[in-house]
């Protein structure tokens, strides 16, 4: 193992192993310091086991829907253990390929916890490595409240590691991560309740898309407590229950979940002893370029709190090895217009501007244009969901600014979408579009 690098990231994330590859790729000598399994939370405890328990639920809704297209079906339930061992089989997969990759790489896996001695120096242990070039790529971690009986409850890891299915689940939390565990939970079969501090989940997306969000989750049986705040969980034999901020009892349930936030993962890295301070929520500053206030020292991910998603991470890390070692000064991540989904059931698709936000930027030469409608492949089913979507423009031009999705498929229809509006397309360059007919995407390309 060499003492000394032109790059060092520490984590291997989605963030730290791209920066490191692409680093790599130029002929930069390089390592990543992990102290947990690689691939960090997206391909261990994120992305891909969700991704995974989705397309579980999303079959429990087509086995349900298969009667209404003729189809004689006999169901005699989910086998939770077989799923969650091949989910973890094919994790493990993820895991050895990586290992593989960076050997042949040429890119040293280290293994332990990283702390700074100074601003070139990472100790692991009694190891002691330098770098030209320091890479924060921590990523985050599950929030847990700060009440009583909050141990009672798991996080979102904790739901991963759930070997039995819970017949009832109250789920805290109204972003992305409560929204997609009530959904896949209830599709599976569990009976779920959502708690949430306010009125709807999922506030920084499109009306739209919340309130079409919404209706569906709770005519699919979900039990949505808006306005509620919980401040105190009691152990009852084999289950909790919950006690909110007025002390009335929320009910009792096999299972809690804490969907509240994440943290930043920088609290064990001694920052100070590198020059570098991190915000009062543990989140490191950098600009556009991946900077932190200390040269030579960056930071990509969801530990800077900037647009957290693994596909974020791997674009601002690739970038920033663009820029160091591949001669491309210029090179950055541009913030903007970043597409994102959520996994819910339906799935909804978001990229540009809300609604809200274009007219408080730009008033009355914003103008939008919407649709719902069930789409075909819901026309027989037995309970049809809906697909809403809504196309926001600004000026004569009627440039879009905004697209919004809510119906199946919408996460597979938002990314050709995405590229288009990066691009600067207008109303009209949709209108001259041929349509795919029938499709859901054809509303798009057609919407008056």
């Amino acid at each position: 193992m060499a003492e000394h690098y032109d790059l060092l990231t520490i984590g291997a994330g989605s963030g730290g192993l791209s920066v490191a590859e692409r680093a790599a790729q130029y002929g930069a000598h390089c390592a990543v310091i992990e102290s947990g399994r690689l691939g960090g939370t997206c391909v261990n405890v994120g992305c891909v086991p969700k991704k995974i328990m989705w397309y579980a639920a999303d079959a429990a809704h087509r086995l349900h829907n298969a009667a209404g297209f003729g189809h004689k079906l006999s169901y005699s339930g989910l086998d939770w253990l077989q799923l969650v061992t091949a989910r973890e089989k094919y994790i493990q997969g993820i895991n050895d390929w990586y290992s593989g990759y960076l050997a042949d790489a040429g890119i040293d896996l280290i293994t332990g916890q990283a702390s700074f001695v100074d601003k070139k120096t990472i100790a692991i242990g009694e190891q002691k490595i330098t770098a030209d070039h320091i890479v924060i790529a921590t990523g985050g971690y599950p929030a847990l409240p700060d009440i009583p009986g909050a141990e009672l409850g798991i996080s979102s890891d904790g739901f991963f590691a759930l070997r039995e299915q819970p017949r009832s689940v109250a789920i805290v939390g109204a972003g992305y991560i409560a929204v997609e565990l009530a959904c896949m939970l209830n599709a599976l079969g569990s009976e779920v309740t959502l708690f949430m501090r306010h009125k709807t989940p999922l506030r920084s997306f499109d009306a739209m898309l919340r309130e079409t969000l919404m209706q569906q989750m709770q005519a699919d049986g979900i039990q949505v407590t808006p306005k509620t705040e919980i401040g105190r969980v009691l152990a009852h034999p084999d289950s909790v229950e919950l006690i909110d901020q007025s002390k009335h009892s929320q009910g009792v349930f096999e299972q809690l979940i804490w969907a509240i936030g994440r943290h930043p993962a920088s609290q064990d890295l001694d920052l100070q002893k590198a020059g570098l301070t991190a915000d009062t929520q543990g989140y490191i500053t950098t600009d556009l370029y991946q900077n932190t206030e200390q040269k030579d020292i960056y930071a990509v991910g969801d530990v800077t709190g900037r647009a957290q998603l693994t596909p974020v991470a791997i674009a601002a890390g690739r970038r920033l090895a663009d820029r160091l070692f591949g001669k491309q000064p210029d090179r950055h991540l541009d913030y903007e217009l970043i597409p994102s989904v959520v996994f819910s059931h339906p799935p909804i698709g978001s990229v540009g501007l809300t609604e809200e936000a274009a007219r408080a930027s730009h008033g009355d030469a914003v103008k939008v244009y919407s649709s719902r409608f069930t789409p075909m492949q819901h026309a027989l089913a037995p309970h049809p969901v809906p697909t809403a979507m809504k196309l926001i423009t600004l000026g004569p031009e009627e440039k879009v600014i905004g697209l919004h999705i809510c119906g199946p498929d919408a996460d597979e229809m938002l990314q050709g979408f995405a590229v288009a509006i990066r691009m600067g397309a207008c109303k009209r360059d949709l209108d001259d579009t041929i349509a795919l007919h029938p499709t859901s995407a054809e509303e798009l390309v057609t919407m008056k």
